[in-house]
Order: structure tokens, then C-alpha cells, then sequence
């Protein structure tokens, strides 16, 4: 039997996924290994949601931290989803015990797409 376990911890974005996984494609192609039905999926499901570089997902990641009522959570799930329009950034935060005013969203929604 074997027994894994969490050797560490981080946050990463979605693009950032993306690279690790194929660097990771890259190694079992040159070993001629067989890839699973869920990392083929996995690579699937990351360059179809992936929408910036992982070098820019970062920095919206740093950017978003700044501004007040961010949490890192929100900003890394703000950097992934990539919202468009108000509602969309509403939806993130709808689990959060407070609530944004139009011009603070606005303002989120211009760091975003400045980073598009």
C-alpha cells in the first residue's frame, strides 16, 4: 500500500498549473510513458481556461493584493475566472461577509483587463 502525503503547500494560478503540467507531459513523452485519462484532462481543462502567461497571472495576483478588502484567496480566484463585467465579480465575492461598491469593483475590473 502506499501512503502519500502533503509534502508542501502553495497558491498558484491557473496558467501557472498550465506550465507545470506541461513540463510534466514533456518528461512522460520523452520517456515514452502512458498518460492517464485525467491528466490528459487536467492539460485539457488548463489550455482551454488559461487566459494570460503565468509570468502576467502573477503579477494581477500581486497588483489585486494591494487594494483593500483583498484577500489572497479572492485575488487568486479572481486571477483564474479572469471576470469581465460586475456580476461576474460579484459572484466571487458572494460568500464574503461584506460587499463592494460599483467603484471599487470598477476599479478591480480595470486591473483585470489591463492585464488581459
Amino acid at each position: 500500500m502506499k501512503v502519500k502525503a502533503i509534502i508542501s503547500e502553495e497558491k498558484v494560478t491557473l496558467p501557472q498549473v498550465r506550465e507545470v503540467l506541461l513540463g510534466v507531459e514533456s518528461q512522460r513523452i520523452a520517456a515514452e510513458k502512458e498518460m492517464a485519462y485525467e491528466f490528459r484532462r487536467s492539460i485539457e481543462h488548463a489550455n482551454q481556461l488559461a487566459k494570460t502567461p503565468p509570468e502576467k497571472s502573477q503579477a494581477l495576483v500581486v497588483e489585486l493584493q494591494k487594494l483593500e478588502k483583498m484577500k489572497p484567496e479572492i485575488a487568486y480566484r479572481i486571477t483564474n475566472i479572469m471576470p469581465r463585467t460586475r456580476d461576474e465579480l460579484r459572484a466571487i465575492y458572494a460568500k464574503e461577509r461584506f460587499t463592494l461598491s460599483p467603484e471599487e469593483l470598477d476599479s478591480i475590473l480595470e486591473i483585470v483587463t489591463s492585464h488581459f
